[in-house]
Parts: structure tokens; C-alpha cells; sequence
């Protein structure tokens, strides 16, 4: 319970795919001038997220690592199909995608027409493929933890473009100085909030420095017991010595 609990806060404010690797800004930038469609752009992303990145692990784990086909039979355990990773999971996700656009197109209309071009692309969205390409080489160990990676990079992404979004609104009636408008006013508000979210490492960090802290406190309370009872030791042998 705590890996996942680990694993989902790490996801959403340590690693952000967007404070922290800078994946998916393309769409960050030209979908977030409006808070109902960032909304609606970081829903399907969550979706899209919280379906590859388990399946991919599924063929990651079964399918593509040396030995992973074993399963069939002795004769396949040194088979290597790593190098097929990119096409199985980009196919994953393209598949995916236009599930989403499907349904978006079928229930809400009006999101569908003010996405645009930026719906399809999420199947080229590098933070959705770098979800998948994250969960492969940070070696994640089971299925309910990639599924945990994947709604909680998702959630990270959905934040990150909420928050860019509701600030560019209001910053419309602010008087920002004519060369930083637009993009420039965008990437430094989007550097100070990079910088909040990196703040949050403490969460992870700060429990473990107690947890060593309380460790080494307690060895000291074991070496100055064990010194105790030797040094009573020692002086009742003299006194047995001298009787």
C-alpha cells in the first residue's frame, strides 16, 4: 500500500510530465487557453494513460523482454523482441486514441470541435508514450503499479495544463508588459510552478531522514546498554577477585 501510495503522489508532483521532463508542452500550450477544454483534453489523457501503460506492461513483460517468451516453451526463453518496443506501444496507443476520439465525437460534440487537430494527436503525444517508456525503465514490478503510474502521470499532466489554463484566463485582464505576452508570460509562469512542484520532494524524502534519524538514536540507546552491562560486569568480577 505504501509503494502505491509512494508511486502515485511521486508521479503527480515530483515527476510531472510537464514540470519535470517537459513531455506533451505542444499541446500544454495551444490547448490551455480555455479551462473547459484543458479539462476536457487532460480527461481523455488520463483515460488514454490509465489504458496503455498497463496494457504496454502486459506486452512488455509477456512479449518484449529477453526471455519474456518463455511461457511458450524452452526453445523461445532466448528470444529478444526489445526492439519492437516503440511499434507494439505506439500501435497501443493509436488504437487507444481513436477509442477516445470515437466516444468524444459520439457524447460531447462541442468538446470534440474545440479540441480540434490536438484529440488524433494525442496519439503522438510524447508524454503518452513516455508514460509507457517511464514504466519500462523504471522496471515497474506489477501490474496494479503500472496501472497506478498510469492514472497518476495522467492526473500530473491533467494539473499542470488545469492550472496553466485558469491562470492564462485571468491573466488576460493583467497588465503584462507587451514582450512577454503570449507565450513569453506562458513559460515563466509555467517555470515558477515547475518549481513548486519539485517542492514536494520533501514528502518522500523527509520520512525516511526520521525514519534514519530514529534508527540511529536507537543503536545509540543499544551500544550505551551493552557498555552499561559490561562495565557492571567487569567491576563485579574485581570485587569477586578481591573477596
Amino acid at each position: 500500500m505504501i509503494e502505491h501510495l509512494e508511486l502515485f503522489f511521486k508521479s503527480i508532483f515530483i515527476d510531472n510530465m510537464v514540470f519535470a521532463v517537459f513531455l506533451g508542452m505542444c499541446s500544454y500550450l495551444a490547448v490551455s487557453k480555455k479551462v473547459a477544454t484543458a479539462v476536457g483534453l487532460g480527461a481523455a489523457v488520463i483515460f488514454v494513460l490509465a489504458i496503455t501503460v498497463p496494457l504496454n506492461w502486459l506486452l512488455d513483460t509477456f512479449l518484449l523482454q529477453p526471455g519474456a517468451l518463455s511461457w511458450l516453451g524452452s526453445e523461445y526463453a532466448d528470444y529478444d523482441l526489445s526492439f519492437l518496443s516503440f511499434i507494439m506501444f505506439i500501435a497501443t496507443i493509436a488504437t487507444m486514441v481513436q477509442l477516445v476520439e470515437i466516444v468524444v465525437e459520439k457524447f460531447s460534440p462541442s468538446l470534440y470541435n474545440s479540441l480540434g487537430i490536438f484529440l488524433p494527436l494525442i496519439a503522438v503525444n510524447c508524454a503518452i508514450l513516455g508514460g509507457s517508456l517511464f514504466m519500462q525503465s523504471r522496471e515497474i514490478e506489477t501490474l496494479g503499479l503500472a496501472f497506478n503510474y498510469g492514472i497518476s502521470s495522467g492526473i500530473g499532466w491533467f494539473l499542470a495544463i488545469l492550472a496553466i489554463a485558469a491562470i492564462r484566463e485571468k491573466i488576460r485582464y493583467s497588465n503584462v508588459p507587451a514582450p512577454l505576452r503570449g507565450l513569453g508570460i506562458t513559460f515563466i509562469i509555467t517555470g515558477l510552478m515547475g518549481i513548486g512542484f519539485l517542492s514536494f520532494g520533501g514528502m518522500l524524502t523527509g520520512g525516511d531522514e526520521a525514519e534514519d534519524e530514529n534508527t540511529k538514536q536507537s543503536k545509540t540507546a543499544t551500544l550505551i546498554e551493552t557498555d552499561t552491562e559490561k562495565e557492571t560486569v567487569v567491576n563485579n568480577t574485581k570485587l569477586l577477585e578481591k573477596k
